[in-house]
């Protein structure tokens, strides 16, 4: 299912597109009409199947279209630690950038100031909080939040969030909301104490349980820790190897990536062909038709084949871009080792990606082997996934203004959140007009069947 097919605001799939988000998760696709419909949910998905996202959505696009209050705080979101609610607050920011819906990250800390600024913005009524149960209640004590109109209240990680001892910072959280509000609960695992939690602070929810997917046994997994300079010469060095690579997908984050890499493939006298969101139907079945036929030795995609695929003797699987979500890296990499057979999966991790591919690992339950690079190609970075979280975002904490409207003339395929903190004419809100918005809606939805984030 796209997202298109779901009853999200247009400006919530402007930022989608925006970020190459087309084809929805399982727990989205299951998720998201019940928050919409304003049912209590429980819902239980690994971290990695994209489960943020499933809530944050319908939340904001309901902000928006339900008209909320813009001077009040209308939704809590809890978050077991700090590193979690930085996580969220920053695919908050890319999801609502189209819209009037501000957020902040609140989490502890011995710095002053910050505590100073959380309670500023606070005050001032941002749309969502995003905070650890600690932090919150020393706020709460000390007056510095208004919970009296908190329409949504949603806790991710709740089986990690009780493990931590919280379950009664929780309660007395609960305690100060409002009766009449939506409880969205996400977790891991459906453990008795989750359940009875459940039963306190839900009502009537609808449950959703998604399974775990899980890579091959025979995948041979690895990885380059590579600059994003270096990836190009890595990746010919790979194809050129034992005469020629042949049956090898390569899988990048975006379609524009796609195009300017098979270019270079070709230029470099490799068989290459691309498909993407941009090729309609009869185009992408040609390309496939060939690659099926072995006329094709390496094809260049998006996202959008890795679900749809249906081939038994892909060797190779290259992810040139770390995929998004952790689910993301399976269906990709289980495009080969089908059938029983073995194969590879290579994935590039520059370094603005290692703290996503750490969350992969994560997701798998053990790392994946890290290949080392030809000094040819330069020094290679070192590996620090949790020290690369918070290097380009810059403070959390930071309450962003009402509408700030999109970043003028940026190209479609920069992340709404690298835009954060450009320059706009607030005077003149125009919001883009993107090629394949609701007119084109369902000429999209007949020629997408294998569609993906492109």
């Amino acid at each position: 299912m796209t997202f298109e097919q779901l009853d999200l605001s247009d400006e919530v799939l402007d930022a989608l597109y925006d970020m190459n988000f087309e084809e929805c998760t399982p727990i989205q696709e299951q998720s998201i009409p019940y928050i919409l419909q304003g049912r209590d949910l429980i819902a239980v998905a690994q971290t990695g199947t994209g489960k943020t996202a499933a809530y944050l959505l319908p939340i904001i696009s309901r902000l928006y279209t339900d008209g909320a209050p813009t001077d009040a705080i209308n939704c809590i979101v809890m978050a077991p630690t700090r590193e979690l609610a930085q996580q969220i607050d920053r695919q908050m920011e890319g999801m609502a950038y189209y819209l009037p819906v501000s957020s902040i990250a609140v989490y502890g800390g011995t710095d002053g100031p910050t505590f100073a600024r959380q309670q500023n913005s606070m005050r001032a009524g941002a749309d969502v909080v995003i905070a650890t149960p600690g932090r919150l209640l020393a706020h709460m004590q000390m007056g510095s939040i208004d919970l009296s109109r908190v329409s949504f209240f949603v806790l991710d990680e709740a089986d990690r969030m009780l493990d931590m001892g919280f379950y009664d910072d929780i309660m007395q959280i609960v305690r100060c909301l409002p009766k009449e509000r939506q409880t969205l609960m996400f977790s891991a695992t459906m453990p008795p104490k989750i359940k009875k939690l459940a039963e306190e602070i839900l009502n009537d929810p609808a449950e959703v349980r998604i399974a775990v997917s899980r890579p091959a046994d025979g995948i041979d997994q690895s990885a380059y820790i590579c600059h994003e300079r270096q990836k190009t010469p890595i990746l010919l060095d790979l194809l050129h190897k034992d005469g020629g690579a042949k049956r090898v997908i390569i899988f990048a984050s975006s379609k524009l990536k796609v195009k300017d890499l098979t270019r270079q493939l070709r230029q470099a006298h490799l068989n290459v062909a691309q498909i993407h969101s941009d090729l309609d139907q009869k185009e992408r079945d040609e390309v496939m038709l060939g690659f099926r036929a072995g006329r094709i030795d390496i094809l260049v995609a998006t996202d959008i084949v890795a679900r749809g695929i249906d081939i038994d003797d892909i060797t190779m699987v290259i992810n040139y871009d770390v995929p998004y979500e952790a689910e993301d890296y399976v269906h990709r990499i289980g495009r080969t080792a089908r059938a029983g057979s073995q194969g590879r999966a290579i994935t590039m991790v520059s370094t603005m990606d290692q703290t996503r591919f750490g969350q992969i690992e994560k997701f798998l339950g053990k790392p994946v082997r890290k290949e080392s690079i030809d000094p040819l190609y330069g020094e290679a970075p070192e590996y620090h996934p949790d020290r690369h979280m918070d290097s380009h975002h810059g403070h959390s904490a930071n309450r962003r203004g009402k509408g700030a409207g999109p970043g003028k003339g940026k190209p479609r395929n920069t992340k709404p959140s690298e835009r954060r903190d450009k320059p706009t004419d607030n005077t003149e809100k125009k919001r883009h007009k993107k090629p394949f918005r609701r007119d084109n809606k369902k000429d999209r939805a007949k020629g997408d069947k294998t569609g993906a984030k492109s």
